[in-house]
């Protein structure tokens, strides 16, 4: 039976779901929603999730939405071991933290940006130097393999890129967006990524 991801693909969360699935062999039947339509307000979509928010997985009967344990509950069920998202209670403890990291700091700080505010640029900033710090002395984000925060981080970060935001004082960040290259799915992130930055870049006039 074919894994279902309602998504769009200029949305990071989705696109961290999609890196999750690219890691585990997955081939997910991908439905685009035009959000900007309202197409997440159809009975259907409401019947599947009344929170009509995406990205939105149904695998079987099974239905999850946010992007987060969405990611860890595809690396927990279809990944070949536990590395992109560890049993060992510290080690998985590192993991969340970083995906709460993306959602509560680093992701709601971008999202705030939006109108180009100097001041939220320099906590935007903060939020950075702060993931800077984490992955000093790393490989990845939370060690020195891949782990699904890495899926969710790049989503984030390379979209921020997009936005046009310095990463220059980030070299932590920068060395470590070149090492996700080798990561399957890059490619298609790095897509919605650009797609984002010019939706973007338009909206504000850039």
């Amino acid at each position: 039976m074919p894994v279902d991801l309602y998504y769009l693909e200029i949305s990071p969360p989705c696109r961290a779901v999609i890196l999750t699935a690219k890691a585990v062999g997955l081939e997910l039947n991908l439905k685009e929603l035009d959000i900007f339509k309202g197409a997440q307000m159809k009975p259907e979509f409401l019947a599947l999730n009344p929170q009509h928010c995406i990205p939105t997985l149904v695998d079987g009967d099974f239905v999850v939405w946010e992007s987060r344990p969405t990611c860890s509950y595809l690396a927990s069920k279809y990944g070949k071991d536990d590395s992109l998202y560890p049993t060992d209670p510290q080690a998985r403890a590192k993991v969340e933290r970083l995906n709460y990291f993306d959602m509560g700091t680093l992701f709601h700080r971008f999202g705030e940006y939006v109108d180009l505010n100097p001041e939220k640029l320099e906590r935007l900033q903060e939020a950075l130097g702060w993931l800077d710090g984490f992955i000093n002395g790393h490989k990845f984000v939370a060690g020195d393999n891949i782990t699904v925060a890495d899926h969710t981080l790049l989503a984030t970060v390379s979209t921020i890129k997009e936005a046009n935001v310095d990463l220059s004082k980030h070299c932590n960040v920068l060395a470590w967006l070149d090492r996700c290259k080798a990561m399957p799915g890059y490619d298609a992130n790095q897509r919605g990524a650009e797609g984002w930055g010019k939706f973007f870049k338009s909206r504000c006039n850039l």
